[in-house]
């Protein structure tokens, strides 16, 4: 997945956490000569709302300035998971396990990089995802992103 590096991770958490928010992911992208975007997904058990993302990225923006862990250029992005919530660590797997989901993998599995199915759980740090009756079993650190598909 397109995560963020492990320090940046939980110094961001530290600072999403304190405020009451569950961070849900950070994804860091588009590294390069125009910049990065460092965008950070919070959520909270009475939902998100812009003033949550404004009062999240104030704070976040405040320490990423003083501890500056990120050397190029960036822009910071903090937004709610949405319908189409993102699945980033192994603990959002087994949670919406039973959902509709999209997976892109880093290398190709099966001859594919894309996978659109239901999301049966997770074995051996393999995520399970069935797709017109096969079973994929895709390792985890192979998953470039994993969304869930909002059904209606």
């Amino acid at each position: 997945m397109r995560s963020a590096p492990e320090k940046l991770k939980s110094l961001v958490r530290k600072e999403v956490e304190l405020l009451g928010y569950e961070l849900v992911g950070v994804e860091m992208t588009g590294q390069g000569k125009g910049g990065s975007l460092l965008r950070i997904y919070i959520d909270h058990e009475d939902g998100i709302v812009l003033d949550d993302c404004v009062q999240v990225s104030h704070q976040v923006s405040g320490v990423l300035d003083v501890e500056d862990p990120i050397k190029e250029q960036y822009q910071l992005e903090v937004s709610s998971p949405g319908m189409d919530r993102p699945l980033f660590e192994q603990a959002h797997f087994e949670r919406f396990q039973g959902s509709m989901v999209r997976v892109k993998t880093r290398t190709k599995i099966e001859n594919r990089h894309r996978f659109k199915g239901v999301l049966s759980g997770i074995e051996e740090n393999q995520v399970l995802i069935e797709e017109d009756g096969t079973l994929y079993r895709i390792p985890i650190e192979l998953i470039d992103s994993a969304r869930v598909i909002p059904e209606f």
